[in-house]
């Protein structure tokens, strides 16, 4: 499971393979998942690819799967190793824009398996590897007049620095002093349907023949600037954002007792909407009120019947940690530098994958580099942020065990660059 094979010499299509075969090409890799060889990227009349097909060896046929996510730059003479037969991790390459980057083809993940069961075709999914701790995204969700808005308003007012907005896209028009990028990313109805059917969005809904959405790439944009990233939707987004992959945390603030009372006199005292608008805004608020009492669904049920009290929980809300079930650790060693030299095979990499998070459509985060270098005097394990191999190409890429695996030694008399356990 998961070995690379040698393809470089197979004909790609003849009389025992059907299907959508792919163009003959050299130095890509073919990884194994169960009755199944995924190939990706590879070298063809001089340039390289960054395409997935997919080869059944139960029915020998050839299959270029649907793509969700961003998919990698192209490359060749990269590396691939299966992960806990869900993803296949790919590091490196020639002729990739970044050089040593970690990317994961999601191939038997829940929301592949999901995709593909709605959509009765093979599915793949790209999902970028990002390197250290990042702030979990807040989801938070209230009927209209709860004082949501004051409260994230002074969130971000007392927190600037901490705190960010995903901007929503929209297809309803501009209005007078709206800017695009930063009230709403104003765009056109079939390009939006588009990349919702892409699946480029965490969630969406028509409301009043305009389309209202939270896009992967907004919420990647706060949360790559190191900001924890506020998204402010209803209930039914809440539920959608709930079965994606995104690790967030999902808070609810519900006036206090007696709620639909409580919510039409403020509504009233608001003296922004007509009477028919109330009455539509507290239809709405009883059914976001039972939708909330879903015991899955939110993390945290605020009640807003002091601001100060509340604003004092939601603060103490955002808090929280989640790690992913998978334990996997990743060999990196050897390769080959732009200039053709080969790194020596006592200095190694460890890329641990024990506390990842998020996935594709979005982005990996929470991979650790623990570099063992047999060069020093002596063994030294420490985290870093890039190994100190080679960064290019030809890697060698193993699965590790729980049990930790040490290259090089240093004895009093020699130096040995084996692998023991």
């Amino acid at each position: 499971m998961g070995e690379e094979l040698d393809t470089e010499n197979q004909e790609w299509s003849n009389e025992s393979f059907l299907g959508h075969c792919p163009s003959p090409r050299s130095l890509h890799t073919a990884t194994c998942v169960g009755d199944k060889i995924v190939v990706f990227g590879g070298h063809e009349d001089n340039s390289a690819k960054n395409d997935v097909y997919i080869l059944d060896t139960v029915t020998h046929r050839w299959t270029k799967p649907k793509v969700f996510g961003t998919p990698p730059s192209p490359r060749c003479a990269h590396s691939a190793v299966l992960i806990d037969g869900e993803r296949i991790l790919i590091y490196g390459g020639r002729d990739s824009m970044a050089k040593g980057d970690i990317w994961f083809l999601e191939v038997n993940t829940a929301f592949v398996r999901l995709q593909s069961k709605l959509l009765n075709m093979e599915v793949v999914a790209w999902s970028k590897g990002v390197t250290g701790k990042a702030p979990r995204p807040v989801v938070i969700c209230g009927p209209s007049g709860v004082g949501k808005g004051t409260l994230i308003g002074k969130l971000m007012k007392d927190f600037p620095d901490s705190f960010g907005f995903s901007v929503s896209h929209t297809t309803r028009r501009p209005r007078e002093k709206e800017q695009d990028g930063v009230h709403y990313h104003f765009t056109q109805r079939h390009t939006m349907e588009k990349e919702i059917s892409e699946r480029k969005f965490l969630e969406s809904a028509d409301v009043h023949g305009n389309l209202y959405g939270t896009s992967w790439a907004a919420v990647d944009a706060v949360t790559n600037s190191g900001k924890t990233c506020i998204l402010d939707i209803d209930v039914q987004g809440a539920q959608s954002v709930r079965k994606s992959p995104l690790d967030a945390i999902f808070v609810f603030i519900k006036p206090p007792y007696p709620e639909e009372a409580e919510l039409r006199k403020r509504l009233h005292g608001r003296g922004t909407e007509s009477e028919e608008q109330i009455q539509k805004r507290l239809r709405n608020a009883k059914a976001e009120l039972e939708r909330a009492k879903d015991p899955t669904l939110f993390d945290h049920i605020l009640v807003n019947a002091k601001l100060d009290e509340a604003y004092e929980n939601l603060k103490e809300a955002r808090s929280g940690h989640s790690a992913s079930l998978m334990g996997s650790k990743v060999l990196i060693c050897g390769g080959v530098t732009a200039s053709a030299s080969t790194i020596a095979l006592g200095d190694v990499a460890v890329l641990d994958l024990s506390k990842i998070s998020g996935g594709a459509p979005g982005i990996t985060r929470g991979l650790n580099w623990v570099v063992t270098n047999s060069s020093a005097n002596g063994i030294g394990n420490h985290n870093m942020q890039q190994p100190s191999v080679s960064l290019s190409q030809n890697h060698k890429l193993v699965p590790l065990t729980s049990e930790p695996l040490v290259a090089g030694n240093l004895s009093s008399t020699k130096a040995a660059n084996g692998f023991t356990r």
